[in-house]
């Protein structure tokens, strides 16, 4: 997930944190901050210690570089405060949670076109990078199962994407020994072409990754067109390379808002996609989903089936362990609103990104890069040969006065020159919102504008932004 935060270090801490007197007993005045103290307290003080530090992070309401949920309806919160215990591993002990997870994937298999919906398999993880692992995974142990079949070496595989790829890619290319392939975006196409992933794969990739809501800027990747291109490829040479489509921000999205665009399983090519259900499903994080198009395209020898807590239960996760409430609030979601509830919160969310969109671009100091069409996410540049004593980073930390988080930072490889700005409107971020926020941006544009010399920087002034 993208987070921006000031650093603190240890060095900046005293050594111990200090006790409201209404809370302490026995006159404790402090306590140690980096280890673990002889006594206990009483559960009102470590409240308020906890209460108090958290205080400080920002206005969830107010962040506008996370993709991430905060915000569902009391009556969500309520099942999560019911469901907190349970533990999704524990096929055994929570059987009904376990249906349940179940039942998501096939209704998520079916909103994705998979042809055989009820058949195919999935899983939820814990976030759609645990959920690109595993499609990662899957697409190597296929790649690696042929070649051994074919008589050939399977030593050196490589895995295709845009330089505009999410980081979690870059992770799974390191820690599972694949050599990534980056095709770099360009001022005229930011994006994953047809003819750069031609150029980039060859018999030992294992699959190409085109995105579905891309992080920097919120645009979708042609699958359909690079699909057609891989199609053709494959009757002129032989190779057959597989899709995985990371769809962790568009794959809530574009089933409503763009209903006839050809990006899931109704390309034959795209054998898995993932979807983050704490992005645009709507649900508190940390969940994710992976799905394949048909059982066949999960290797069956990736699925460990062993036996605990009481019964045999196949599993196929980089995580045991882990909170079943978020799987039952996406069901939540899924009864609560139906096709035609997503379909309104995600409209509404697009008619919000639309309009500050227009608005920036009305300024007339910015070039928008999107303009929220693709999935609810924007982003601009300063005008070309525009000359200030200010650039996106002060603007970013002027907005952060007002308790706005709005990421500045380069583009990727070959436009690391190109800086922008973006705005992820969420479910929350009204249109209310939306004009307060206006009003702040132009107030810190024209403050911005009428300094005399240039904003004093440090060398570590930027603000650290992760995709």
């Amino acid at each position: 997930m993208p987070h921006w935060h000031p650093h603190r270090t240890h060095m900046m801490l005293p050594d111990e944190v200090s006790v409201n007197p209404l809370f302490s007993r026995d006159g404790e005045e402090a306590i140690p901050r980096f280890r673990l103290r002889d006594e206990g307290m009483l559960p009102e003080t470590a409240y308020q210690i906890v209460h108090d530090e958290i205080a400080m992070d920002g206005n969830a309401r107010l962040n506008l570089a996370t993709f991430v949920s905060t915000w569902m309806e009391p009556q969500a919160d309520r099942l999560y405060a019911e469901a907190f215990d349970k533990n999704m591993i524990d096929k055994d002990e929570y059987p009904q949670t376990a249906a349940i997870e179940d039942r998501c994937v096939h209704i998520l298999a079916d909103l994705w076109h998979s042809p055989h919906p009820h058949n195919t398999l999935g899983v939820s993880t814990t976030g759609s990078s645990e959920a690109c692992m595993l499609g990662g995974l899957a697409l190597k142990r296929r790649w690696q199962k042929a070649r051994k079949a074919a008589g050939k070496s399977a030593d050196h595989p490589n895995i295709v994407f845009s330089s505009a790829v999410q980081v979690v890619w870059e992770k799974f290319a390191n820690y599972w020994d694949v050599e990534p392939r980056y095709v770099s975006i360009t001022p005229d196409k930011p994006y994953l072409t047809p003819e750069g992933v031609l150029a980039a794969v060859d018999e030992n990739t294992i699959g190409v990754v085109p995105i579905l809501g891309v992080t920097y800027t919120g645009l979708n990747e042609p699958v359909a067109a690079i699909a057609a291109a891989l199609d053709d490829l494959q009757t002129r040479t032989g190779l057959d390379i597989p899709i995985h489509v990371d769809a962790a921000s568009g794959g809530f999205v574009a089933p409503f808002l763009q209903p006839d665009l050809l990006w899931d399983f109704k390309i034959p090519r795209v054998q898995s996609i993932n979807a983050s259900g704490h992005k645009y499903g709507l649900v508190y994080p940390g969940l994710g989903w992976v799905v394949w198009r048909e059982a066949q395209d999960l290797p069956d020898d990736l699925i460990f089936r062993v036996s605990y807590l009481g019964g045999d239960m196949p599993t196929f996760a980089l995580n045991f362990s882990r909170p079943g409430a978020q799987v039952l609030l996406q069901y939540y979601n899924f009864l609560r609103l139906g096709r035609d509830g997503y379909y309104k919160v995600q409209k509404s969310s697009q008619e919000v990104a639309h309009f500050l969109s227009r608005a920036v671009k009305d300024m007339g100091l910015f070039d928008l890069f999107t303009d929220g069409s693709d999935i609810p996410v924007f982003a601009w540049r300063l005008k070309a040969g525009h000359t200030a004593n200010w650039d996106l980073y002060d603007l970013s930390r002027k907005l952060r006065e007002y308790g706005w988080q709005v990421p500045a930072y380069p583009l990727p490889a070959d436009m690391t020159d190109v800086t922008i700005m973006r705005v992820v409107v969420r479910n929350g971020f009204s249109m209310d919102l939306a004009h307060l926020f206006l009003e702040d941006l132009k107030q810190s544009v024209a403050y911005l504008e009428s300094l005399d010399g240039p904003m004093p920087h440090t060398k570590e002034s930027h603000a650290s932004f992760h995709h």
